[in-house]
């Protein structure tokens, strides 16, 4: 499985400094989570209302290689490299687009939780299934 979602850089996501703020790339990357189950057909809301879950993050990590500036055309890239029984991990790698130079290289663990009682819950069978074909 490989995602990849397209990010532009306005001027609200980045610093003095005129490059993107580095809470932003998490940012970047929820987006692009978000549209990855959104191509597998799973909207957040409704995982909520049929399935009674939510994925939250456990850990979150990056490595910032290069700045991203004001402007540029971003790939927002989401891997499945690890899956758990409740959780899964994604890497993902932030490049611009006019050179393709990796920028960002960060990890996202998420737990499936249970909504009504906020525990870890198994992840069903239907949504790894079409995480494992896309």
């Amino acid at each position: 499985m490989n995602y990849r979602f397209p990010v532009r850089v306005y001027y609200e996501d980045t610093d003095a400094a005129g490059i993107v703020y580095y809470a932003n790339y998490f940012r970047f990357m929820e987006r692009a989570r978000t549209e990855w189950l959104r191509e597998l057909g799973y909207e957040q809301d409704d995982l909520r209302a049929r399935h009674g879950l939510v994925f939250v993050v456990r850990r979150a990590e990056a490595d910032y290689l290069h700045p991203a500036r004001f402007n540029d055309l971003l790939w927002v890239e989401c891997d499945l490299t690890d899956r758990g029984r409740s959780s899964l991990t994604i890497g993902q790698d932030i490049c611009r687009q006019s050179d393709d130079k990796l920028l960002c290289r960060g990890s996202v663990q998420l737990v499936c939780v249970d909504i009504e009682r906020f525990r870890p819950m198994s992840i069903p069978a239907e949504i790894l299934e079409k995480m494992n074909e896309g």
